[in-house]
């Protein structure tokens, strides 16, 4: 196989197009939609589906683009290891991170990263969706208690559990009389909430006055005294401290934990491999309190 005419596959594949590639690439477009056709005739396979306004794999194509985009890129890497004489991280790393864990750590993991390693020119996007990582060209992606997934491999790096916190001025739950609630999501139905404390399990009966759609502005609702709130350990631990909240528990059920998620390889390139060795510095226990502890720093 023409491993020069794979690559322009690759190029093609992951630009969506013969145009964007060459844009990419500053390269002719006919000559990448010649080498492509060349590598489509050498295989006896149809590798993309032309229509008059696009261009997409076939089944086929996706295959090859999925098993040889790494393994052309790792290639190019380790030529540019040895030209330069050593494996020093470098080039473009892309990471996708869930939105708390980038309101909270993330702008200080990339800036500690970037003064280590001033070569690496990193790119990080916040959303909670399951990201595609080999159509959308990420390198590592970080997520909450993710679903199985064959084509990745990964690491726990960090666990947290969820507390039910309130403020201070807020009566404690009695009896079965239910206390309002700052949700997160659709308003719900009242209902009961399963925690454990220092004397035992129970529950608490709340009613939603209140939906918000991050944490850190359930926090904030929490503060202002309009309802309790189920808030992971690391976020509501620098006010549990403080007194400007307190727990009533520890909600029953709701461990979390963040993954550091790659594609399958057989050797991780550089930059990768140094994100994971920084992930494992910054938070060398894995517990929520060391990721309050690095927030607060």
């Amino acid at each position: 196989m023409d491993l020069l005419a794979l690559a322009d596959f690759n190029l093609v594949a992951r630009h969506g197009g013969f145009g964007k590639a060459a844009r990419a690439a500053g390269r002719p477009k006919a000559t990448l939609s010649r080498r492509v056709a060349e590598l489509e005739a050498s295989l006896d396979l149809r590798l993309f589906e032309r229509g008059a306004r696009s261009l997409k794999l076939t089944a086929e194509g996706r295959v090859l683009f999925e098993r040889t985009g790494a393994l052309l890129t790792e290639l190019d890497e380790t030529a540019k290891a040895i030209a330069s004489g050593g494996q020093s991280p470098r080039g473009r790393l892309r990471i996708s991170a869930p939105l708390l864990f980038s309101q909270t750590a993330m702008g200080k993991l990339a800036a500690g990263f970037m003064r280590k390693y001033p070569e690496v020119r990193l790119e990080i996007t916040t959303e909670d969706r399951a990201v595609d990582m080999i159509e959308e060209a990420y390198d590592l992606v970080i997520r909450v208690n993710p679903p199985p997934d064959a084509s990745l491999v990964g690491r726990i790096f960090l666990r947290d559990r969820l507390v039910v916190a309130a403020s201070p001025d807020l009566p404690p739950p009695a009896g079965r009389d239910a206390v309002p609630a700052v949700t997160r999501g659709s308003l719900g139905q009242p209902e009961l909430w399963e925690v454990t404390t220092p004397s035992g399990p129970s529950s608490i009966a709340i009613e939603p006055v209140l939906s918000l759609s991050s944490f850190v502005m359930i926090r904030d609702a929490v503060r202002m005294g309009v309802g309790a709130a189920r808030l992971p350990l690391s976020l509501a631990s620098p006010d549990l401290a403080a007194g400007r909240l307190v727990s009533w528990g520890d909600v029953i059920g709701h461990e979390t934990a963040l993954w550091v998620l790659y594609p399958t390889r057989r050797l991780l390139n550089a930059r990768v491999s140094a994100f994971l060795d920084h992930l494992k510095a910054a938070f060398p226990q894995g517990i929520a309190d060391e990721l309050a502890v690095y927030v607060e720093g």
